[in-house]
């Protein structure tokens, strides 16, 4: 039986590497990435630079005009995602904490598509339905006990062949427990074998940060 795990899955030197030969953040995002590091209690939850650039680089490649955040968190990654949108495009980014959602507008006001993401406070499943929005790209990086609910509500509001990035999807080694303990790690081990089982779905698991999973939705079901 494995013993329980509470590590970086990460080589501290492979991830220096990989950052050394990542594009640099900018300005804005280096310097709220140092706010959240030092001021935030819980500033691990940062995207941070490795991650940032590849959520930038998915919204580049995909161009979408509708992004949706679940999660925003200090806005880290809603600046990143924001990037590649196209010119009439506009990002919706939800969270429960009054705090965090009022550090993240202060950045985003003080970005170039600032006046195109639109923070909201309150239940995700709640607000999401009442968007109207027929999604390109999706981050979602929220509570985990609700990962699944999140999949099946956003799945159907995403339009053929649209993406998703799923945060946490290895929970700090957690997930290679076994049995796998705790009531995230149940939840995000619950959630990748739901989105296994998804016909609507391809999915490529990646071991970046604390792992990420790549989905998307088919353009015809097989």
């Amino acid at each position: 039986m494995l013993k329980p795990m509470h590590i970086d899955l990460i080589l501290p030197q492979a991830q220096a590497y990989a950052e050394a030969h990542t594009t640099p953040q900018d300005t804005l995002l280096a310097e709220l990435e140092a706010y959240t590091l030092t001021h935030h209690a819980h500033a691990h939850m940062v995207s941070g630079h490795l991650q940032g650039r590849f959520l930038a680089m998915i919204s580049r490649m995909v161009q979408p005009r509708r992004v949706l955040e679940v999660g925003t968190f200090t806005g880290y990654s809603a600046l990143c995602l924001a990037e590649g949108m196209t010119e009439d495009g506009q990002l919706h980014t939800i969270d429960c904490r009054p705090e965090d959602v009022q550090l993240a507008r202060s950045f985003f006001d003080r970005s170039p598509s600032g006046d195109r993401i639109h923070t909201h406070l309150g239940d995700a499943m709640e607000i999401i339905p009442t968007l109207q929005e027929s999604w390109d790209l999706v981050f979602l990086d929220a509570d985990k006990v609700n990962y699944i609910n999140y999949h099946e509500m956003i799945i159907p509001l995403m339009r053929p062949g649209a993406w998703m990035v799923a945060d946490n999807v290895l929970f700090h080694g957690q997930v290679l427990e076994d049995p796998v303990k705790g009531k995230n790690a149940k939840a995000i081990d619950a959630y990748n074998r739901h989105v296994m089982e998804d016909v609507r779905v391809q999915q490529v698991m990646l071991t970046i940060r604390d792992g990420l999973m790549l989905i998307r939705k088919k353009s015809e079901l097989a």
